[in-house]
């Protein structure tokens, strides 16, 4: 099966003051971070999608796996960075995992998602933790053209979530790295206390 993911990396920072994918995270950039995890989970291939300070986190990115896709309107909106990295996807894949750069994900949980996906051939498949969603997200490749047509008026992604609700594939997880999303400074240090706590999941920690 082959999986590629959408790395969401175009917005502006404003609230965190400083660019999101340049943030250190445990000595390196936190974009490269997530590329990290998301293909030692068992993904293929990693499309980056920048906008803001584009070049700058272009440069901070490595790996024969991944391509950056910039996205000219990246300030209309998330939903204009999702559809610019459909449009740079290969065309023979079959799943497509999606993700954004400040919710820093482990690649076991990557992976509990992705293995659950596949094993159950799930058309939509998203993490939930003490009955809240998370992320990742993973979509059947025959979604695309639905994802394709989200926009900001119509709430973008969660529309199509909306309209597939009866077929989520949801994986319980007992970790809160699954929701970690990370907004503002003091986000960020609370999300790195989380994750430091939940790299690993919680039967591997006597290994």
């Amino acid at each position: 099966m082959k999986i590629s993911a959408i790395l969401l990396a175009a917005g502006e920072s404003t609230r965190m003051g400083s660019p999101k994918p340049l943030l250190d995270w445990f000595g390196m950039p936190l974009v490269q971070s997530q590329i990290d995890s998301l293909l030692d989970a068992g993904v293929n291939s990693v499309f980056v999608v920048t906008g803001h300070r584009a070049y700058e986190v272009r440069e901070a990115i490595k790996g024969n796996r991944v391509q950056t896709v910039v996205n000219p309107n990246y300030k209309e909106g998330k939903s204009t960075s999702v559809k610019a990295g459909l449009a740079a996807l290969p065309d023979n894949i079959d799943a497509i995992v999606l993700l954004a750069v400040d919710q820093p994900r482990p690649s076991w949980l990557i992976k509990q998602v992705l293995d659950a996906h596949i094993a159950r051939k799930a058309v939509i498949s998203c993490p939930r933790y003490e009955g809240h969603g998370g992320h990742p997200l993973i979509f059947d490749v025959g979604l695309m053209l639905e994802l394709d047509r989200i926009s900001e008026h119509s709430h973008g992604v969660r529309a199509v979530m909306r309209n597939h609700s009866a077929e989520i594939n949801w994986v319980e997880t007992d970790s809160p790295v699954a929701r970690l999303d990370m907004n503002t400074s003091d986000a960020y240090e609370a999300a790195r206390d989380v994750y430091a706590a939940n790299e690993r999941p919680a039967h591997d920690e006597a290994d």
